[in-house]
């Protein structure tokens, strides 16, 4: 679909990506209105005109009738699940609060708003489902577990819907970042991604892969190198590469024994 047919749901539109997908989406033409539990999408504006916003708690039956109540009247055709929550560290550390934190707003959440979803986008003649997923949900990296697991969950959930609704106008894709520079990561990802030479990306770049994919055919699109090759040989290998994480295993070790604090959701 070109951008200026598409009518944008964008869930975590108040995020460090969410902000740049916002932005790339409006320069292309396309209409976009953001969620976030903040009250409004100050700042994310194009020629001086609010965002249209919903203010919703995903994680919440209320916000997820909300939205989707919102998205039907205001007749968006293409979804991009972006709002998440990070956690990193052993998973020794990791409270069980975060755990249910990271299954529930980056797996659960956006399985309930499609559910919800669906009848309106049915009745499009062309729609698109695009999860945002991460290259930890197909490569699974120390310090990433809870993470990763909501994270491959979610690439199960659309790869399965992909193929379920493959006779209908409903096109489902995912998108999968490797690390990227935002608020999204605390100081001791940054500094473990450092050690452990993990690349990272702008925001920007990513916007744009989210453009190119809504505008493409692909069904999953992975941003960097070499993490669309790791992801590839992960598939084929896995056990394998398990020897290829050492440092990572290492620089985990290191760590304080406290879990890192949660960052702001996306």
């Amino acid at each position: 679909m070109k951008a200026a047919g598409a009518r944008v749901l964008l869930t975590g539109a108040s995020g460090g990506i969410g902000q740049a997908m916002a932005q790339t989406l409006l320069q292309a033409g396309a209409a976009v209105l953001g969620v976030g539990r903040g009250a409004s999408g100050a700042g994310l504006a194009l020629g001086g005109a609010e965002l249209p916003w919903v203010q919703a708690d995903l994680t919440t039956p209320q916000g997820v009738a909300a939205v989707a109540a919102a998205a039907a009247s205001w007749r968006a055709n293409v979804v991009v699940h972006g709002a998440g929550v990070p956690a990193f560290g052993p998973l020794a550390a990791q409270p069980a609060s975060r755990l249910q934190a990271a299954v529930q707003c980056n797996l659960l959440a956006p399985m309930l708003l499609t559910q919800a979803l669906l009848p309106h986008l049915l009745r499009q003649e062309h729609a698109q489902l695009v999860f945002v997923g991460s290259a930890l949900g197909r490569i699974g990296v120390p310090g990433f577990s809870v993470y990763g697991a909501s994270k491959a969950g979610l690439h199960g959930f659309a790869e399965a819907l992909r193929r379920e609704l493959a006779d209908t106008g409903i096109r489902v894709q995912t998108l999968a970042p490797r690390a990227t520079r935002t608020a999204f990561n605390g100081a001791a990802v940054e500094a473990f991604n450092r050690a452990t030479g993990t690349a990272m990306d702008s925001p920007q770049a990513v916007a744009q892969a989210l453009l190119q994919l809504i505008e493409g055919h692909r069904a999953e699109r992975y941003i960097g190198f070499p993490e669309r090759l790791a992801v590839r040989l992960n598939g084929v290998l896995g056990g394998l590469l398990d020897g290829g994480f050492a440092r990572h295993r290492q620089q985990l070790q290191a760590l304080p024994r406290q879990a890192e604090p949660q960052g702001t959701a996306s």
